[in-house]
């Protein structure tokens, strides 16, 4: 089977941490890109799903970033549900 290149100008930064990342899952960028590009073929789509934010998320994340801390996943489950007896 013939075999053509690919290119594609990505930042360094980008490159450099997939590259460590893909590197941790036993993968080189090529073998990434190979299976993005099959996946592509076989599901004739996009093999990502990308979504528009709503509404909601949106103002959720113009919001400030909380400095709150928790002790535990119990603390932040009464502090987000107002209940000072969650179940575990």
């Amino acid at each position: 089977m013939k075999t053509e290149m690919v290119r594609a100008r990505v930042s360094s930064e980008l490159k450099h941490e997939s590259e460590i990342i893909l590197s941790e899952l036993g993968m080189s960028m090529s073998d990434a890109i190979r299976i993005f590009l099959s996946q592509v073929k076989l599901r004739h789509e996009f093999p990502i799903e990308l979504k528009r934010p709503n509404k909601e998320t949106l103002k959720a994340m113009q919001e400030p970033v909380t400095e709150d801390e928790y002790n535990s996943a119990s603390d932040l489950f009464s502090d987000i549900l107002g209940s000072s007896d969650v179940k575990n």
